[in-house]
């Protein structure tokens, strides 16, 4: 499993290393498309090469392969549960969860399509570490989806904390009349109405 990880990640950054290739998927579209495909084993030559497969908790956040000169940064992660709950801690602190879950909506139907959770990283140990500008979105399928799905995997979004007002969701503007066809997936009509239903 962490040979593949390896792989995965050096192929993300042969990718990162094309003229202009950015990548900004909208929360829409990492439960809809990636999340989605990934827990049910499609599309994932793509999938992999883009999102890679990490234990996350095995690093601390400024340790992670992160590779690619970003604003945020994109793994799968495996949820191993202790007692029913995952263990977010890390060699020199711990991830905590802030506020409730939040809905990922379909702007295609207005549909649950998954969960999402904010956490912080704090340095040290509960009660008394300490905040750090490291937060991370963790993106789950929704609840009345299988049980095996929403247990196997998570997709974390991991970024730094800033005071810029740019939002997740906006991304920069492409150049006019460009089209990547590489990495140009089908329209989201399409993929936008999956559930976690079988």
């Amino acid at each position: 499993m962490q040979n593949d990880s390896h792989t995965q990640l050096n192929n993300m950054d042969a990718i990162a290393t094309l003229p202009g290739f950015r990548f900004y998927p909208t929360e829409e579209e990492l439960v809809s498309f990636y999340l989605h495909h990934k827990l049910r084993g499609t599309r994932l030559e793509e999938i992999d090469t883009l999102i890679p497969l990490l234990d996350i908790y095995q690093y601390n956040p400024w340790d992670l392969p992160l590779g690619l000169e970003s604003e945020q940064w994109f793994f799968f992660s495996q949820r191993e549960a202790r007692g029913g709950r995952p263990s977010r801690l890390t060699s020199e602190g711990y991830w905590k969860a802030t506020g409730s879950p939040g809905d990922v909506y379909s702007s295609h139907n207005g549909s649950v399509i998954g969960r999402k959770r904010t956490m912080v990283f704090y340095v040290g140990r509960a009660p008394n570490g300490t905040k750090t500008p490291w937060k991370m979105n963790e993106y789950l399928p929704p609840p009345n989806s299988q049980p095996q799905l929403s247990q196997e995997l998570s997709l974390c979004r991991i970024y730094k904390n800033s005071r810029s007002l740019r939002a997740f969701d906006r991304r920069p503007p492409p150049p006019p009349d460009v089209v990547n066809p590489i990495f140009h997936h089908e329209s989201l009509e399409n993929e936008n109405d999956h559930s976690f239903h079988v």
